[in-house]
């Protein structure tokens, strides 16, 4: 007998066909999020869940007792208990490598957006403000030739390390847990300590996945570092910065902009002061959300599931599951 699986959002034909070869399927068809209650309801047969996101803690878990793996459409991870999910005999899989070039994409969309102040600018227009005789009122920063600070030289920093040389003939010098001779090599990068790359970047682009060492790795420190005319993007998770830190410096003149993707918390409320901020530039956590990366992404979050419950190495097994898979 085919596995049940549960799916908590839906997913594009060809994948729930690719699915459904394998395993039966029992999905969520409303456009709000699943309550809590029904989805351990639903959960309570499931050897396998689809998510993008949700929480899977010692709750959840206690309330499915066959569940054998939770394959989520997402790099990240934080969301998963990993200890908890060991106990409980569950294996975790994400989706790295796919979205890597639309990522680097986004980050670039930042740093254009914000330091030509593309979004301030089309509201001025939209508002009657443009008038004959406007000058330096209208000036931005330039991004060619300028440094490029990139803390977190992964994949998708190396993508974004590649634009930035080849394409914007900028300046690269990186910050990570460990040298990257090849792409050093590669870009012309130079590797910096934190605090020298923080002062010496006109752009420092947060790539660093979210830890215990990377949480609120940039605070208020580290931002009185920076250039006052320098500009921050986040694209990473919001937890790794300090966002009243990054609020202060940005309200103070301590640097000149930031271009966030994600934030402490999502979605933004709005009493949030980022909001207030003409010098900020605010997406709704979207690096991946093309059509193809995300249908690229769910296919092999698919993909990764079936490998599991047929008893095989799933493509993208999470690093800290390969113990528990063997």
């Amino acid at each position: 007998m085919k596995p049940k699986i549960f799916v908590d959002r839906s997913l594009p034909a060809y994948v729930e066909q690719f699915l459904s070869e394998s395993c039966l399927i029992d999905k969520w068809e409303e456009q709000d999020t699943i309550p809590r209650d029904e989805l351990h309801r639903r959960l309570a047969d499931a050897q396998g869940y689809i998510t993008a996101g949700r929480r899977i803690d010692e709750e959840l878990l206690q309330a499915a007792p066959n569940l054998k793996v939770v394959s989520t459409i997402s790099v990240g991870y934080n969301h998963f208990d990993i200890e908890a999910m060991k106990r409980y005999g569950v294996i975790g899989t994400h989706t790295p490598s796919v979205l890597d070039e639309t990522v680097a994409d986004l980050v670039f969309s930042l740093m254009l957006g914000v330091s030509r102040r593309v979004a301030e600018l089309d509201r001025y227009v939209r508002d009657g403000n443009w008038k004959r005789g406007d000058g330096a009122n209208l000036f931005g920063m330039d991004v060619h030739h300028a440094t490029l600070g990139i803390i977190g030289m992964g994949r998708i920093g190396e993508a974004v390390a590649r634009r930035a040389r080849f394409g914007f003939e900028m300046e690269v010098q990186y910050y990570n847990r460990s040298r990257k001779p090849e792409a050093e090599a590669k870009y012309d990068a130079v590797y910096r300590d934190l605090d020298l790359l923080l002062a010496t970047s006109d752009f420092v682009v947060m790539l660093t996945p979210l830890s215990e060492q990377t949480k609120g790795m940039i605070g208020k420190r580290e931002f009185a570092l920076m250039k006052r005319d320098a500009f921050f993007i986040n694209a990473s998770r919001g937890a790794t910065i300090d966002e009243a830190a990054l609020i202060e410096a940005l309200q103070n003149g301590g640097i000149r902009g930031a271009g966030l993707d994600v934030f402490e918390k999502e979605p933004v409320s709005t009493d949030n002061a980022l909001l207030r901020l003409p010098n900020a530039l605010l997406l709704p956590h979207i690096g991946s959300a093309t059509t193809k990366t995300r249908n690229d992404m769910a296919m092999l979050a698919a993909q990764n599931l079936v490998n599991v419950l047929d008893g095989k190495q799933p493509p993208h097994l999470i690093a800290e599951f390969k113990d528990a898979a063997r």
